[in-house]
């Protein structure tokens, strides 16, 4: 009997890949294996909803969903490593499985700040237990400290103080998310934070943790030398790919200073036979020619439709493909579409002193498009992303 194609990763692009693959026609065995012990479920809203309460439950699919597509899930063990040559992937609980052809999917870890002392009352957030950790605290805490004011560590901060917690939030860019969407932008975000009484410091970081006599979080002290009290702190300082199980596998990657990640070229194949790369872990070939990993939810399925296709030799589908993403912080939906950047040109088109629009362009062209609180002057910037629009004719009021 042939061998299995096998998912490593059960998160939203392993389990929309074992979806994709069903629907363009593979009949044949699938396993779809999971470090964790719960189904595949969808992560943004665990520092938004599920932390602070909202929702217990974020499953993408019911286990009947499962049976009824026969796809095989082995959760709760990990890879470990694998062997291309025997065309197996041993798992954490000590068994092996073979597979005809592998589907890496195995994402993003958090970064950790080396040195900090061990104590209670501090957290990451990447999974489930994290989250439901996180919010276990979340009840009892006066004081927060966030540290690092990225899309997560906003996203935290939001959560917390509409849960009634003092937050001190800290970035040592001039701004939050600038190496993201840049510092006009970034000064925006900022403004939206204050406003609801976060006590916002960029231009700083975290020297060390500070504890009380048993054991727990207590406070910290800034790289400013200034020290913030705190009874709960998050670590968003960003996050790493999940390849340390593919070491010795032949199976190139991308060096760490440029992204890492598992390289992989248009449609999701690797340097070796048979094995396929998507999501968050994964540096696609894209249409400048480079590599690059894309840490978006939407990409997820996107992706597991092109890699599907293209493994089983069937057409594959032509994608209009300007990326997507979104952070809901308060009651504000941020959005962007297509490649805005930190290096781009940017215009501000509306701002009423909270919501607004920004148009983002390289060499004249219009490469993005970010707004917060207003989805449809978003949305309807589509197809001129897509055709690189010159963003002097969006800005010159028609008569």
């Amino acid at each position: 009997m042939t061998a299995p194609i096998v998912i490593i990763g059960a998160g939203l692009a392993g389990l929309r890949t074992a979806e994709e693959l069903r629907r363009a026609g593979y009949e044949g065995e699938l396993v779809l294996v999971g470090e964790e012990p719960r189904l595949p479920y969808d992560r943004p809203p665990l520092s938004k909803q599920f932390v602070r309460g909202e929702t217990d439950d974020t499953t993408l699919r019911p286990a009947e969903f499962f049976d009824e597509k026969a796809i095989e899930v082995r959760l709760g063990a990990g890879a470990t490593g694998v062997d291309t040559a025997a065309r197996t992937v041993a798992l954490a609980d000590g068994s092996t499985v073979e597979y005809d052809k592998l589907i890496i999917a195995t994402g993003l870890r958090p970064r950790r700040i080396p040195g900090l002392p061990e104590l209670k009352g501090v957290h990451v957030l990447r999974d489930h237990s994290d989250a439901a950790a996180l919010r276990d605290e979340l009840k009892s805490a006066r004081t927060a400290l966030v540290v690092g004011a990225g899309f997560i560590g906003c996203e935290l901060a939001s959560s917390f103080r509409d849960s009634g917690v003092e937050v001190v939030l800290i970035e040592p860019q001039p701004t939050p998310l600038a190496s993201v969407l840049g510092e006009k932008i970034g000064a925006l975000v900022a403004r939206l934070h204050t406003a609801k009484g976060v006590d916002l410091r960029c231009g700083t970081g975290l020297d060390t943790l500070l504890g009380d006599d048993e054991g727990r979080v207590r406070g910290a002290r800034l790289a400013d030398g200034t020290e913030v009290a705190a009874d709960l702190v998050v670590i968003g300082v960003g996050s790493r790919p999940a390849t340390e199980w593919l070491t010795d596998s032949g199976i190139e990657l991308a060096e760490p200073t440029a992204g890492g990640g598992v390289l992989a070229d248009e449609v999701g194949r690797t340097s070796t036979e048979d094995v396929w790369a998507l999501g968050d872990v994964a540096a696609w070939l894209h249409e400048t020619g480079q590599r690059k990993r894309v840490e978006h939810w939407t990409n997820a399925g996107e992706q597991a439709k092109l890699l599907a296709c293209a493994m089983l030799g069937v057409d594959v589908p032509s994608i209009a493909r300007v990326p997507y993403f979104w952070s809901d912080q308060y009651d504000l939906k941020i959005q962007a579409l297509g490649t805005p950047g930190a290096g781009d040109d940017v215009d501000i088109v509306t701002d009423d002193g909270r919501k607004f629009l920004a148009y983002y362009s390289q060499g004249g062209n219009l490469t993005g498009v970010v707004g917060a609180g207003v989805t449809a002057q978003v949305m309807k910037a589509r197809a001129k992303i897509a055709a690189g629009a010159p963003v002097a004719d969006l800005l010159t009021p028609t008569t």
